[in-house]
């Protein structure tokens, strides 16, 4: 059997979290206890710390949770028959795109004293890689992500600029999107919707409401 120390600290804290959000659930542990484990956990660089927050947890992680767990926290991936590129133009205007929504290969913007907002929250990723070409005239672009989308800035900004304040990771399975153009006189920025904190306690609440609604035998 590899030793605690010998597995990657990564996977020990996922499984840690797992546990918690699952005790949490079932009504074992308290929410307070809970988000006080699961900030420990997720600032720790220790193996054994990590698993010390959960060392006192009895019950195994179950399919039902891990189901659920994929489906609202893994990036949403499909293949459809969406076109290769998408163009929103606003003019003295603006456009939103957001919700539960297929990102195309391409995404084409024109503001101009305008705006629009592009929110991939929810959003399902047609490709790995997406490319935001846009043109911000006196105009700004609102761009949510969460946390586990890569994002690239290359537009060119005179008398402009860009706030990107979305961290860039290394996942391998997680998206990229590279935003370039020319901003003027305008502004892009670049933010989260949620951070994976908020995601893990969104999760556990969700997952505690279905188990109270759920009836006892």
């Amino acid at each position: 059997m590899v030793t605690l120390e010998d597995r990657p600290i990564e996977q020990v804290r996922e499984e840690v979290i797992d546990k918690l959000i699952y005790h949490y659930s079932h009504g074992v542990i308290s929410a307070e206890a809970f988000e006080r484990r699961l900030d420990a956990a997720m600032l720790s660089q220790d193996h054994h710390e990590i698993a010390g927050l959960a060392a006192d947890l009895t019950m195994d992680v179950d399919d039902s949770y891990t189901r659920q767990k994929e489906k609202k926290l893994n990036i949403n991936y499909a293949a459809g028959d969406v076109p290769p590129n998408e163009t929103m133009i606003n003019v003295m205007g603006g456009s939103d795109r957001s919700g539960r929504w297929k990102v195309p290969a391409e995404i084409r913007l024109l503001n101009f004293m305008g705006g629009s907002d592009i929110d991939f929250s929810d959003a399902v990723f047609t490709t790995p890689n997406v490319t935001i070409k846009t043109i911000c005239i006196m105009g700004r672009t609102n761009i949510k992500v969460p946390e586990n989308i890569n994002v690239v800035t290359k537009a060119f900004c005179f008398m402009g600029g860009i706030d990107n304040k979305a961290p860039s990771i290394a996942d391998r399975q997680a998206p990229t999107v590279t935003v370039e153009g020319f901003v003027l006189m305008g502004g892009i920025d670049i933010d989260l919707k949620r951070t994976i904190k908020e995601k893990f306690v969104a999760l556990a609440n969700q997952m505690k409401a279905m188990f109270s609604a759920t009836p006892h035998r």
